[in-house]
């Protein structure tokens, strides 16, 4: 029993009870009331200790939800702190990043000056060297002066020119050898663009076009009979034809036509002409044959003549002997490849004046040597040399300058240069022998002699491959470096070229190429 009750039970029995019946009757009332209040209270006590248990459990569970809407509301503004520093340290990154660059940039900016300023100071003590130097010159030229005026004193006139002289001629060799290091130090790409500019200047401003017409060496008759009358009893016709013209009349199977065949295209065209007048004319015999020989020779004298003036007044030529004017009209009847040889001189000539005039050179003696460039292959005799040599020595007959000469004799390069209008006369006569369409020239043909170069070229011993390029105007050679070394690769070029020159029938010139070298290769795994 609780303490409380007890308490109050014993303060009940310390009581004077009465005597009478009803004491006990009250007792047990007491009794039975403490007894339920005592039970009222425990249950009381029972429920208040469910509801507190309740209520604590309760307040754990809100205190646990409310902890974790705590927990994630913290988190969240932990994220959204976390994301502004991470904002904050990438814009500091960032301004550290450009600070840095800055940095570099100034670094940069003070090296370069650095660098600069080590420049000037270099500079500067270059000017200060050279000007103590000059110095140094100027008070040993005085001092050389004073004794040179002290020595004048004694000298007599031809002594004092001929210090004079000396005098200018070493200050001639400085000033020359000042511009050879000037020209020396232009660079090689300056050089091939300002001679790209020239060519392409020329071509463009080029405008004669060379004529493509061969002359006939067939000439056509109206009937086979003609054939018989020509041939004439016994021959004598064509014999008199032959001996009267220096050609040779082909009379074959060939219905209604008659091949005129001669080295000499003048004596061909004399041939063809004076064949067609007695063709025209009907009547053949000695006497008509010469007659019209004689009138075509003549006919083609004053064509001759004519061809050789006009080319000159094209080019704009003054002095030219009579004979070189007459010798250039025999180039119209002449033809390499398909092209005119006189409207191929006529065109050199007017590419070289170009080009003179761009280079600050005279275009008179340019044009001059470009005309007369190919004027030995209208020479008639038995010449040794080439036309150029030829060519040469008739134009220093008549009266030509050394600078023409050389260009005349130096075209094909046969001898060396010596001015630079051999080099213009040069380079003229490639471009308008090799422009698209100048020259024509059979696929059969120029495939055989394209290969012929080739095949002779293989045919050394020590090549491995060689190859025709530029139109077969150069071969190009690679030898084998284990067995050949540079002299034997030097003796295979002389050798090739003495081979070419023997062997082979070619236009203009080829160039010979001979190429050796070592090759290293490593592949690194």
């Amino acid at each position: 029993m609780p303490e409380p009750f007890v308490n109050s039970a014993l303060v009940l029995a310390q009581v004077e009870v009465p005597s009478w019946p009803w004491a006990a009757v009250l007792l047990t009332g007491a009794a039975a009331g403490f007894a339920v209040v005592w039970l009222a209270t425990k249950s009381t006590r029972k429920a208040a200790v469910e509801q507190a248990a309740s209520l604590i459990d309760v307040a754990r569970r809100e205190a646990h939800v409310t902890a974790g809407e705590i927990k994630q509301q913290v988190e969240k503004e932990l994220d959204v702190r976390r994301a502004e520093v991470n904002r904050e340290l990438d814009r500091r990154e960032i301004e550290m990043d450009l600070r840095l660059r800055e940095i570099r940039s100034h670094e940069e900016s003070l090296a370069l000056l650095d660098h600069q300023l080590n420049q000037h100071g270099e500079r500067l003590a270059r000017e200060n060297s050279a000007i103590r130097q000059a110095r140094d010159a100027i008070r040993a030229l005085s001092k050389s002066l004073r004794k040179r005026l002290e020595g004048v004193s004694q000298m007599d006139a031809d002594e004092i020119k001929r210090a004079l002289r000396d005098e200018v001629q070493m200050e001639c060799q400085d000033e020359l050898r000042a511009l050879r290091r000037q020209i020396v130090d232009r660079s090689e790409q300056d050089l091939q663009n300002e001679a790209k500019r020239i060519l392409v200047t020329a071509m463009q401003r080029m405008s004669s076009q060379p004529n493509h017409d061969i002359t006939a060496t067939i000439v056509s008759l109206p009937n086979d009979e003609m054939k018989g009358r020509i041939i004439g009893r016994e021959g004598r016709n064509i014999k008199s034809f032959e001996a009267a013209t220096g050609v040779t009349l082909l009379i074959d199977e060939s219905p209604q036509m008659v091949l005129v065949s001669s080295f000499d295209p003048v004596r061909r065209e004399i041939a063809r002409m004076s064949l067609e007048a007695l063709v025209k004319d009907g009547r053949i015999h000695p006497a008509s044959i010469e007659e019209a020989v004689k009138t075509a020779a003549g006919e083609v004298s004053l064509n001759v003549q004519q061809s050789g003036e006009d080319a000159v007044q094209r080019l704009g030529i003054n002095g030219l002997k009579p004979e070189i004017i007459a010798l250039l009209g025999k180039l119209k009847f002449r033809f390499s490849y398909a092209q005119n040889v006189l409207d191929h001189s006529v065109e050199v000539g007017f590419l070289c004046s170009l080009m003179a005039s761009e280079l600050g050179l005279d275009p008179n003696v340019a044009k001059r040597a470009g005309l007369l460039h190919d004027i030995g292959k209208a020479i008639e005799g038995d010449y040794e040399g080439s036309h150029a040599s030829i060519g040469a020595d008739f134009v220093r007959r008549h009266g030509e300058t050394d600078i023409v000469v050389n260009a005349v004799a130096a075209h094909h390069e046969e001898v060396k240069p010596e001015t630079v209008y051999a080099g213009l006369v040069i380079l003229a006569d490639t471009l308008s022998a090799v422009r698209p369409g100048a020259r024509a020239e059979s696929m059969h043909t120029y495939i055989q002699r394209l290969d012929r170069l080739e095949k002779l070229a293989l045919s050394i011993e020590g090549v491995q491959q060689a190859y025709a390029i530029q139109a077969g105007r150069e071969v190009r050679v690679v030898v084998n470096p284990q067995k050949v070394s540079d002299e034997q690769a030097r003796e295979i070029s002389r050798l090739l070229r003495e081979r070419i020159e023997e062997e082979l029938q070619y236009p203009s010139t080829i160039k010979v190429t001979v190429i050796r070298e070592h090759r290293f290769t490593e592949t690194a795994m």
